[in-house]
């Protein structure tokens, strides 16, 4: 078919537009010419393509097709008493009254960028970003949903996610701050932020009822389990500042369909629990192919093939048992525990924090564990390797662009374009988003896109650095956040003066966050399973209070099994919520 019969219609491209077309790649065609005049016919044939695209009506995928739940989906935007940490974006209730799987009877609520049927989809970003000026409602349930509904849980709702999942506390989402549940005023961690807030809620309960915690400020309505998601530790670091589970599982064990992307190299989601049982019981719901994510692989297993890692962990606790092993002097006996050496010199490690990690590690060889120090010198360099090999990417999917492999994009999410508006409404609510972009064009009018390929290289060099070390022992052991989590600056606050909680001065939002994801983000590039465990308290920098410290276990990748016997073989010496 010849490019003339491709074109239908009046013209709707003219010489200007082949002009303006021309300067956004950097050239010019002579005005008035042959090459102009042939320019401008293959324009308008492509317009006429574009068209017949866009006359098309939305396809979704029959495999996202909402699951039937009891009753009708509905939702509602709870206020501050029901809200009291604004831990929620929406509240539901949604569940299969037939399903009786291993989640029956216990509660869900997933981070507000996955998607469910029937629920708001709010990025934790002002409606204004979006288009229409208003947050969509989600036509489909992402594949994790599906998975929780169809194993009997019950979906209580989405929760409060930092500002387009881009910040690594938990002040910048539009809705305002989220409050840690053990001290009000200080950060839970972002980007997941509600999600640890809400699982956290649980454990407070359980001190005060003990007598432990005497205190007595509202929480509001917690959950059983939480799905985050991360990029560069948005479900470990929650889970740090929070006191409870985060699990990071390996690259394209969990299927990302149906959840916002920022970029497919770097994107995960996971389990976020009070309890190490209930991340394995989780993970084997959530985990396995589903034929649309193009982060999986060869290598992802099928769904009947996903190990039961729940069954798995009880077994082998059961064979420690039997072998009289499972005691605080040899439950850890025959696992092989390496402290990164590096992890311990990141930049504003607060030495509190590195004495707890450092100290919790230590228990293994009272455990009975072969406890060494492994050393990884190019770990210093992994943060660096993980914002150039990501960055240029990023800004493409808050654009709204597809990725390069095909993948079940969410239409119905569809972002504005980026100009003074998107700089305006984040510059001073969550400055990162704005910097990612700044960063991206300032590496691609520097230095071209030789530098993220150098960077994808390294990646590479990364991962077999991390798989050598592996090789030496089962998990590796790492500082997850460099402090106690952080008050929330005062600049936050919502006012009649400030009635959207935005922040004069950029430094009060990014100073608090500096360094966080120093010692989580290089594992989201080489696609290793990592975990946040609670191992201890740490005085919080103002006031009197004192917030709980995460250690990271990082093992081989698609051995998550490693991860969960350790974290569960170093609470026999003692649940961390004992320490002191």
């Amino acid at each position: 078919m010849s490019i003339v019969s491709l074109s239908s219609g009046e013209p709707t491209c003219t010489t200007e537009d082949v002009k303006a077309i021309a300067g956004a790649n950097g050239f010019t065609i002579t005005p008035g010419s042959v090459d102009e005049t042939a320019f401008l016919l293959f324009a308008n044939a492509f317009d006429a393509t574009c068209e017949a695209i866009e006359n098309l009506p939305e396809y979704e995928d029959p495999r996202l097709k909402p699951v039937i739940v009891d009753g009708e989906r509905q939702c509602h935007r709870p206020d501050a008493v029901e809200n009291p940490l604004n831990a929620w974006a929406h509240k539901t209730t949604l569940t299969i009254p037939s399903a009786k799987g291993p989640l029956a009877g216990r509660t869900i609520a997933v981070k507000d960028n996955v998607s469910v049927a029937g629920l708001p989809l709010g990025l934790g970003c002002s409606p204004g970003l979006l288009k229409d000026g208003k947050h969509p409602i989600s036509p489909i349930d992402a594949i994790v949903v599906q998975r929780i509904l169809a194993a009997g849980g019950t979906i209580k709702g989405t929760a409060t996610c930092e500002n387009l999942s881009m910040f690594a506390v938990s002040y910048t989402s539009h809705s305002g701050v989220v409050h840690n549940a053990w001290q009000p005023g200080y950060a839970t961690g972002g980007s997941s932020s509600g999600c640890a807030a809400l699982v956290s809620i649980g454990d407070v309960e359980e001190a005060r009822q003990s007598g432990k915690d005497t205190r007595d400020y509202p929480l509001g309505e917690g959950v059983d389990l939480a799905v985050g998601g991360d990029q560069g530790g948005s479900i470990r670091l929650p889970a740090a500042y929070s006191g409870i589970y985060g699990l990071k599982p390996t690259h394209g064990l969990i299927p990302y369909t149906g959840i916002a992307a920022l970029n497919p190299l770097i994107d995960h989601t996971g389990p976020m629990t009070r309890t190490v049982e209930d991340a394995a019981l989780m993970l084997g719901v959530m985990a396995g192919y589903d034929g649309i994510d193009p982060r999986m692989t060869p290598e992802s297993p099928m769904p009947d093939k996903v190990p039961d890692y729940a069954r798995d962990l009880q077994a082998w606790i059961a064979g420690k048992e039997k072998a009289g092993e499972w005691t605080a002097d040899g439950a850890a006996k025959g696992l092989r525990i390496g402290i990164l050496k590096e992890a311990f010199d990141v930049i504003g490690l607060d030495p509190a924090v590195a004495d707890v990690v450092k100290a919790a590690a230590e228990r293994f060889r009272s455990l009975g564990a072969d406890v060494n120090e492994i050393s990884i010198p190019l770990h210093k360099h992994g943060a660096a390797i993980w914002t150039i090999a990501a960055r240029p990417m990023m800004p493409h999917f808050v654009a709204g662009n597809p990725p390069d492999l095909l993948s079940h994009t969410m239409p119905h999410l569809q972002p504005n374009k980026i100009g003074q508006d998107y700089f305006d409404t984040l510059a001073h609510r969550n400055p990162a988003a704005v910097n990612i972009l700044m960063n991206a064009a300032h590496l691609q009018l520097k230095y071209g896109p030789a530098l993220a390929r150098k960077a994808h290289m390294h990646v590479w060099e990364l991962r077999d650095a991390y798989d050598k070390a592996l090789e030496e022992c089962d998990v590796l052991l790492t500082p997850c956040n460099n402090t106690v989590a952080p008050k929330h600056p005062a600049s936050t606050a919502k006012t009649e003066d400030n009635p959207d909680g935005c922040s004069e001065r950029i430094m009060d939002l990014f100073e608090p966050a500096i360094g966080n994801t120093l010692n989580t983000c290089s594992f989201n590039v080489t696609g290793h399973p990592a975990m946040s465990m609670p191992v201890g308290w740490g005085k919080v920098k103002e006031g009197d209070g004192r917030l709980p410290i995460g250690m990271q276990v990082v093992a081989k990748r698609w051995d998550e099994a490693s991860i969960l016997k350790v974290a569960k073989s170093w609470e026999v010496g003692g649940r961390w919520t004992d320490s002191r």
